[in-house]
């Protein structure tokens, strides 16, 4: 998937918003204002693709184990965070889809019930 692909896969999810809060370059997805996914502009540019994706701590380990394209969170939260390294074919566009389901359901689960109930009844 390419950068174009991955901005419309998130934002055609319930409640999800783009922002750069960090700087100019790094595009961050969240819903109802929690980070799940976020890239840096520039390294998708200058061919360095990679995205961050939350991600439950067991499966995370687990995944790092089987796929040398996924790592630990760069510059995040080791435990709750990965880093998918997209530069090869190890990670397919359907592989990559479950990672960003994954990591916007985490959040989506963090949220209260009320919240829920909002973005399932405004889709």
């Amino acid at each position: 998937m390419n950068i174009e692909e991955i901005y419309q896969y998130c934002m055609v999810k319930p409640g999800v918003t783009e922002d750069f809060p960090f700087d100019k370059n790094t595009l961050v997805f969240k819903v109802c204002g929690k980070m799940f996914a976020l890239c840096s502009l520039q390294q998708w540019e200058s061919g360095e693709k990679r995205i961050n994706l939350k991600c439950d701590p067991q499966w995370a380990i687990e995944l790092r184990a089987t796929y040398p394209e996924i790592q630990p969170g760069y510059h995040m939260s080791k435990k709750h965070w990965n880093t998918v390294l997209l530069n090869n074919q190890g990670i397919t566009p359907e592989f990559l889809k479950e990672l960003i389901d994954h990591s916007y359901d985490r959040v989506v689960k963090g949220l209260s019930k009320k919240i829920q109930q909002e973005l399932l009844r405004d889709f």
